[in-house]
């Protein structure tokens, strides 16, 4: 198609649509004048009811001062209707972060991993994975011989030297001094020996270093092991650590001491209690958060280390007004509201906050109980006059419009 063909189908295209908008909008006419378009040329083009409507006001323009009011009224809706009909509803009080969520990862509030501290076989396993073991308590046992017969060599050595020494006192007069001192020697030596070797008895025992909760053993009979080799892991579930990561706009806000309330995949629906334990010195520069850890009781026993929790904690928050989203419009300055007050709207600059679902939070010259307007927006002016709808047909009323 031949572009003078395109540019002519465009102009007739929009002088069609411009057309049924003078025929079928009521108020067309008035809108024009507004815009600044001279009331002849408006008379020519506005249908003729609203035409008629005009020239009667303008007829009655001579008449005075109070009839060319009262035509200027018509012209505008007529009477009483001149007053724009609105549904308003109250600002209310809202909050936010007044309250923090977070995922975090629990651990036992003590948790051990046991190793021997001697090398050899194992000889006897004395627990089984879920026994609840108090601390001193043997767990396994290593081959020890060699510690039983290096133990009773101390002890023959420790006798024989207190024989000698207790007979060098018995004949001080026979002997010098030097002797004598020399078997005390011998005796003080024998005796750490024996001690030493008693330890090293002792230490073929493997025992529990605190009271806890069994894990599975991962060592069998006859195993050889060393001082590195882990021979259970020993759980106090008692109560339960979380650790946590937050916004860093929390950490002037968190204190320990604070509750803390947490909740578990394997416990769904239930909440468990505890306080904040700890907070990091120092935020974390590539995630921008803070490190928490909370400590949860579990006298019950129901939690285990290792399970994810979704942690919330509660706070006073900071208080805005909360306005209905229909209600907030924008314009070249930002956004507003109207505030409806003495039957007159007002224009009230606000600033979003945040924004939910069922109202948005703003910062404004806004204060609770103010009438905001929140349907029948196309029609207000500054300082115009309204009317507030109080009942369903108004409302639907105000929809139509």
């Amino acid at each position: 198609m031949p572009f003078w063909k395109q540019f002519a189908f465009c102009i007739v295209v929009i002088l069609a649509g411009f057309a049924a908008w003078v025929y079928f909008v009521p108020g067309a006419g008035e809108t024009m004048r507004n815009a600044g378009i001279p009331d002849n040329i408006v008379s020519m083009i506005a249908p003729k009811g609203e035409e008629a409507a005009d020239a009667g006001a303008q007829a009655q323009g001579g008449q005075g001062q109070g009839a060319q009011g009262q035509g200027q009224g018509r012209r505008n809706g007529g009477g009483r209707n001149a007053a724009v009909l609105v549904v308003t509803q109250a600002v209310v009080q809202g909050v936010v972060n007044d309250r923090l969520n977070a995922i975090g990862t629990g651990d036992a509030i003590r948790s051990v991993a046991v190793t021997p501290q001697a090398t050899g076989t194992i000889r006897e396993i004395l627990i089984k994975s879920g026994d609840m073991v108090k601390q001193g308590q043997v767990l396994a046992k290593l081959d020890s011989e060699e510690q039983v017969i290096a133990q009773g060599q101390a002890q023959v050595a420790l006798n024989s030297a207190l024989e000698k020494s207790n007979l060098y006192h018995s004949i001080k007069s026979s002997v010098s001094r030097m002797d004598v001192f020399d078997s005390e020697i011998a005796e003080q030596n024998a005796r750490l020996q024996l001690q030493a070797a008693e330890l090293n008895l002792t230490r073929r025992n493997i025992v529990a270093p605190i009271d806890g909760i069994v894990g599975i053993v991962p060592v069998n009979i006859g195993d050889n092991v060393t001082t590195s080799t882990p021979i259970v892991t020993l759980d106090d579930r008692t109560e339960i650590l979380v650790d946590y990561w937050v916004p860093e706009r929390f950490a002037n806000t968190v204190s320990v001491g604070q509750t803390v309330e947490a909740t578990s995949v394997a416990r769904p629906g239930k909440v468990f209690s505890g306080v904040l334990e700890a907070v990091d010195n120092r935020i974390d520069s590539a995630s921008r958060t803070l490190r928490l850890r909370g400590r949860i009781d579990n006298g019950s026993d129901e939690l285990r280390a290792g399970m994810s929790f979704a942690v919330s904690m509660k706070f006073a928050g900071d208080k805005y007004p909360a306005v209905n989203p229909l209600s907030v419009q924008w314009d070249a300055q930002g956004s507003f509201v109207w505030q409806v007050t003495d039957d007159k709207s007002h224009k009230v600059r606000v600033t979003v906050v945040q924004r939910n679902p069922d109202y948005v939070l703003v910062k404004g010259e806004l204060k609770d109980g103010d009438l905001i307007v929140t349907q029948g927006l196309q029609r207000v002016r500054e300082n115009g006059a309204v009317r507030v709808a109080t009942d369903v047909a108004s409302n639907d009323k105000v929809a139509a419009q």
